[in-house]
């Protein structure tokens, strides 16, 4: 079941980093949505999967017994979703107010800051 998420991971990350090389900002918005999911994916996969053994320690003893689920990445998952969720809530409204006050979502055509008779700084030195 490991290896079905890790691959899972891996085609998240790759899907992602596709995205957000798109010059298109819903693109990229949605690629910083994807790669958030994939980190998380990558986070529960990383603390153990395992259904029949509650993460609870019994009586009797001072650590979790190893074939348990580990309950701090589950944690850290949670927080993460939440981190995520705002930030791709903040990026949507920037995206919304670009696209309100440039009327594309073309990131080659949001240069507004940059004059257009000026010529392009040098590509590589």
């Amino acid at each position: 079941m490991e290896a079905i998420f890790s691959i899972l991971v891996g085609i998240f990350f790759s899907t992602a980093i596709y995205l957000m090389l798109s010059r298109h900002s819903v693109r990229l918005l949605l690629g910083i949505a994807i790669l958030g999911n994939a980190v998380n994916l990558l986070l529960f996969t990383a603390g153990r999967l395992h259904r029949e053994v509650p993460p609870i320690i019994p009586a009797g003893f001072d650590a979790l017994p190893p074939d348990t689920a580990n309950p701090l990445p589950q944690a850290l998952i949670l927080t993460a979703i939440v981190i995520s969720f705002c930030f791709f809530c903040f990026l949507l409204v920037l995206v919304w107010r670009a696209f309100q006050e440039l009327k594309t979502d073309d990131t080659d055509e949001m240069r507004a800051a940059e004059p257009q008779t000026e010529p392009l700084p040098p590509v590589g030195y």
